[in-house]
């Protein structure tokens, strides 16, 4: 489990906006303090130094979770082999 960062605010088609303090990948699951699943990873954008992390929403009040930290608990995707030349 990887700490994502801050919920700042949500945005007008209802996506959760946090400041990244380590960004994830797009498509892994997001989960508050209390292991509680929240979402998943929509978008990662903004500066390089300071990214920004859209999360879309799984529960029906996301705006109870501004100003709490939430976590990435990354998605178990098999990884391609490369092809040997």
């Amino acid at each position: 489990m990887q700490r994502i960062g801050l919920v700042l605010h949500t945005s007008s088609n209802g996506n959760m906006i946090l400041k990244a303090d380590n960004p994830p990948r797009i498509g892994d699951q997001t989960v508050d303090e209390n292991l509680k699943p929240v979402g998943t990873v929509f978008d990662v954008f903004g500066p390089v130094y300071t990214p920004y992390v859209a999360v879309r929403p799984d529960v029906e009040n996301p705006g109870r979770l501004i100003n709490h930290v939430l976590y990435a608990v990354p998605s178990s995707k098999p990884k391609r082999e490369r092809r040997k030349r």
